[in-house]
């Protein structure tokens, strides 16, 4: 599989198709009020760099807000059918990249508990568990309740 992960400068079909599957899958594990992800509108935004990954078709997308200080990992998400493949890594390598050449060298991320593929993936690429930050940190403790809170200094 040669996977490509491209920038992505506003919505278009594949991007709404992509943020459609992660809105419904998480639907499916985690009350409203838990639920974080950027609305699509939210993403596409001067700070977000957002990304989809492909091979041919899109197998899944991502991105990065670049605050002050620290970045966040925002809306990963892998087509079933191409999880174990390698696609995750890869956009994270480049959610990676982009945070270092923005001169910001803590990455950061909220995920749900029961994201169990997810928090193994962040878990080999450095990632370890942190408090809440940044806007999770005025959240009451209910919305965050199902909340891991995970950063990685990057060199």
């Amino acid at each position: 599989m040669a996977i490509t992960v491209e920038l992505v400068s506003a919505p278009d079909d594949e991007v709404r198709a992509l943020i459609a599957a992660l809105d419904a899958e998480l639907a499916q594990g985690y009350a409203p009020e838990n639920r974080h992800g950027l609305a699509l509108a939210a993403i596409f935004q001067p700070h977000i760099k957002f990304f989809i990954a492909r091979d041919g078709a899109a197998l899944g997308c991502g991105g990065v807000a670049l605050f002050d200080g620290f970045a966040e990992v925002k809306r990963m998400y892998v087509v079933p059918a191409a999880r174990g493949t390698g696609v995750a890594p890869a956009i994270l390598a480049r959610i990676e990249a982009e945070t270092i050449a923005a001169g910001i060298s803590l990455l950061r991320l909220e995920t749900g508990d029961v994201q169990h593929a997810a928090m193994r993936l962040y878990a080999r690429a450095g990632f370890t568990p942190c408090a809440a930050f940044g806007d999770y940190l005025a959240m009451p403790a209910s919305a965050i309740s199902t909340s891991v809170f995970l950063e990685k200094r990057l060199e």
